[in-house]
């Protein structure tokens, strides 16, 4: 992982060109969709003004679980970004609400449903292009920081691209003679923005009630503990997720003729190999067990 000041810059600069790209594309959808008369592409600038509240929101995030660990913290702030991350999808859950509420009355009123101008058609195009540039920016920094709240926001920005898409369809179909596929159009990205959400809150929510990441880190850890000298076996590995970090407990096996002077280093010297092997973890708590004899753990 990044170190705690490239970190900070690489997620400053990833919230910055989220911020900034949906203010653009906000404004742009707005005025592009209420002149061309697209119903999709008014819903569109909801969900993109929506967009530039939670990469606020993410920033803020981010933020808080970069401040380090203190006496009443002392695990970190990590567990900031999962929580805002669920913040997000609250969001999500209300723009939703939003397009398909207005597509509703669209639809049950007396208006007569009118297709959009072309010009509909080439926001949509760039709304596709400018988007699926951001999203791989978002996810691919999210990813290098391990950050849970730039991911959100960058899974969140993904689904503009589908979305614009779908509009691109819809203002096709309606110039062709078929103007209620526009507004079928914003129930999709309704949907979308639905999908998302619990997509989100589901992975949001597994960070917090301590689902390891992946099983690979399992190896890492065991691997990184016998790496070190004296060390016979290790056991009862468990990983607690904060958010862009976790940290480790595992029990090791040494010689149980050791004075405790000799096991306190050995221990010592098993946190600082999984610390230096394994970038995710940034704190080790170490159980030394005598090999010979068996130790009341729970094993999963």
């Amino acid at each position: 992982m990044e170190n705690n000041i490239d970190r900070e810059k690489i997620g400053k600069k990833a919230s910055a060109v989220a911020i900034f790209g949906n203010i653009l594309l906000t404004v742009f959808n707005f005025t592009v969709g209420i002149t061309s008369g697209s119903s999709a592409l008014v819903a569109e600038s909801a969900h993109t003004l929506s967009d530039v509240l939670t990469s606020v929101i993410a920033f803020i995030g981010f933020k808080i679980g970069m401040k380090p660990a203190d006496k009443d913290h002392q695990y970190g702030h990590g567990r900031a970004e999962p929580l805002v991350g669920l913040v997000i999808v609250i969001f999500l859950l209300i723009v939703a609400y939003e397009i398909l509420s207005s597509v509703y009355i669209k639809f049950t009123s007396d208006t007569v449903l009118v297709p959009p101008d072309v010009i509909a058609a080439f926001m949509a195009l760039i709304g596709i292009f400018v988007n699926l540039i951001m999203t791989t920016y978002l996810i691919r920094s999210g990813k290098k920081i391990n950050s849970p709240a730039i991911i959100a926001d960058g899974q969140h920005q993904k689904v503009d691209i589908f979305s614009c898409f779908a509009i691109l369809v819809g203002v096709i179909g309606s110039q062709l003679g078929y103007p209620f596929l526009d507004p079928l159009v914003a129930v999709f990205i309704g949907l979308l923005v639905i999908k998302t959400a619990l997509e989100l809150g589901r992975d949001n929510v597994n960070i917090i009630m301590g689902k390891i990441p992946s099983d690979t880190i399992l190896f890492e850890v065991e691997s990184a503990a016998k790496k070190v000298k004296y060390v016979k076996g290790v056991h009862s590995l468990k990983i607690n997720p904060m958010g862009s970090y976790s940290s480790a407990e595992i029990h090791i096996e040494v010689d149980g003729e050791l004075k405790l002077k000799d096991a306190h280093e050995i221990a010592h010297n098993v946190e600082k190999q999984i610390l230096n092997d394994t970038s995710d973890i940034k704190m080790a708590i170490i159980h030394v067990c005598p090999f010979d004899e068996e130790c009341e753990t729970d094993n999963y």
